[in-house]
């Protein structure tokens, strides 16, 4: 199954696995997740699907989105993803893709983006080792040499050099679904997944590992 969800992050908890494991889990609601449009090989040349999540104020989406909206009877949707299915795969019935779209036990990888750091020096956002914080020095934390003035008489590119740091799109790979909650219309998902509490995040099938290679929960 290629189809993935759209959710928001809610925090992180602890729940306790069937050895009394605790294990580390990210919280993500899926709760608003509807099919906004089904594309196939006659219309669209390949198949795929269209969904949206998070109800948004009509009048704050651009007219083409709008009308495009509308054209397939879709609500306004603050966020929507496409999903391309595999060859062979058929397009999910129904309105809502629900949580039976992964299981316990399943390898995900979780989109998202991560925090942003603002303007950051080469420490904080390279990690860099350090200058020598004597007196004499006067470099402490600065970059140091970014080129030589004869060879090659310039900066190359991609040099390491201080500014934005984080709000990347990150994508995390090999999580395992620890529990899904219809109740509540949630997916635990082991570790840790990028972005603040409220942030928008996909869930996609793991792309480098099979469910065959999963432990079931």
């Amino acid at each position: 199954m290629s189809l993935g969800l759209i959710g928001k992050k809610v925090g992180m908890t602890r729940v306790y696995d069937e050895t009394g494991k605790a294990v580390a889990v990210t919280v993500i609601d899926v709760s608003d997740n509807v099919f906004v449009q089904r594309k196939t090989e006659a219309s669209d040349g390949y198949t795929g699907v269209q969904v949206g999540f998070d109800a948004q104020k009509k009048e704050r989406l651009p007219r083409p989105l709008q009308g495009h909206l509308e054209k397939h009877g879709a609500s306004p949707k603050k966020v929507i993803r496409e999903f391309r299915m595999e060859e062979g795969e058929a397009i999910p019935e129904g309105d809502h893709p629900g949580l039976g779209v992964f299981e316990p036990g399943q390898w995900v990888d979780v989109i998202g983006t991560s925090k942003g750091k603002g303007f950051q020096g080469v420490y904080k956002r390279y990690n860099f080792g350090g200058l020598p914080m004597a007196h004499g020095s006067m470099m402490h934390r600065r970059t140091g040499s970014v080129g030589a003035g004869t060879t090659p008489g310039r900066v190359w590119k991609n040099q390491k050099m201080p500014g934005q740091h984080g709000n990347v799109r990150k994508t995390i790979q090999n999580l395992r679904v620890v529990q899904t909650r219809p109740d509540d219309n949630v997916i635990l998902v082991s570790g840790a997944i990028p972005g603040a509490k409220g942030g928008y995040v996909i869930i996609r099938p793991a792309i480098k590992k099979s469910d065959e290679s999963a432990p079931k929960a």
